[in-house]
C-alpha cells in the first residue's frame, strides 16, 4: 500500500486493500476502501483489539446506528490489527459472553499494521488507538479524532460531524461550537459572526 507523506484534514484519505469480514460473514480477500466507499461518505474507525473491553461497546454502538449512517449516505468500516479469523470468531460470540454478535459492519484485518501506520494510530504496544476518520464522497478526509485506550468514543458525535459537513456543503455557512442539526449557522463574514454572537454568545 502506498502511504502518503502526511495525514491531513482536507487532503485525500489513505486508500488500502486488505482482508475483511463482510456483514454476511464472508471473507473479502481484497477489500478496498475506495471501491467500497464509492459514491458514499464513510466513517473509518480503528479499535485496539478483538476480545477486549471498551471495544465491543463502541462497535455495537456504531452497529446500532447503522440506519442513521445509511440515511446520511455514509458507510462504516472497522479496522484492527487482528486477523480476519479473529474478527469472525468475535462476531460468533454473543453479547452476554463479551462478543459483538452478528454486526453488519465490515471488519478489516490490518495484520501487517500498514493501515494503522498510514492513519497514524499505531501505538508503541503494536495495536491501534481509537481513531475515527470521516471521509467525504470525494474521498477527502474531513474529520479525525483519536482517543486513548481507556476512553470510548461518542458515536453520536460522529453523526453530528457528518450533519455539520452536510450543512456547510449545502448552505455555505459554517457551524459554531456545539452546533446540532437544526441550529443556526454563521455566514462567513464579519457581519455574519457579529450577528450570530449578538444573539448566541451567552448560550455558547
Amino acid at each position: 500500500m502506498q502511504q502518503p507523506a502526511h495525514l491531513f484534514v482536507g487532503k485525500a484519505a489513505p486508500d488500502f486493500t486488505a482482508k475483511a469480514i463482510l456483514p454476511d460473514n464472508s471473507i473479502d480477500h481484497e477489500f478496498n476502501l475506495r471501491h467500497y466507499a464509492r459514491g458514499h461518505r464513510c466513517v473509518l474507525f480503528f479499535y485496539p483489539l478483538d476480545f477486549t473491553f471498551v471495544c465491543p461497546s463502541e462497535i455495537i454502538a456504531f452497529d446500532n446506528r447503522l440506519h442513521e449512517f445509511a440515511a446520511r449516505n455514509t458507510k462504516v468500516i472497522a479496522v484492527s490489527v487482528d486477523s480476519h479469523f479473529s474478527h469472525l470468531a468475535w462476531k460468533n460470540m454473543p453479547y452476554n459472553k463479551g462478543g459483538v454478535g452478528n454486526i453488519k459492519i465490515p471488519m478489516v484485518a490490518d495484520i501487517n499494521k500498514d493501515i494503522s501506520k498510514a492513519y497514524n494510530v499505531l501505538c508503541d504496544e503494536g495495536h491501534s488507538l481509537r481513531g475515527t476518520f470521516f471521509i467525504d464522497d470525494h474521498f477527502v478526509l474531513r474529520h479525525m479524532l483519536i482517543n486513548d485506550l481507556a476512553i470510548g468514543r461518542n458515536v453520536d458525535e460522529t453523526l453530528r460531524i457528518i450533519d455539520a459537513h452536510e450543512y456547510h456543503t449545502v448552505n455555505g455557512e459554517v457551524c459554531p461550537a456545539g452546533w446540532q442539526k437544526g441550529d443556526a449557522g454563521i455566514k462567513q463574514s464579519q457581519e455574519g459572526i457579529s450577528d450570530f454572537l449578538a444573539s448566541h454568545a451567552e448560550k455558547l
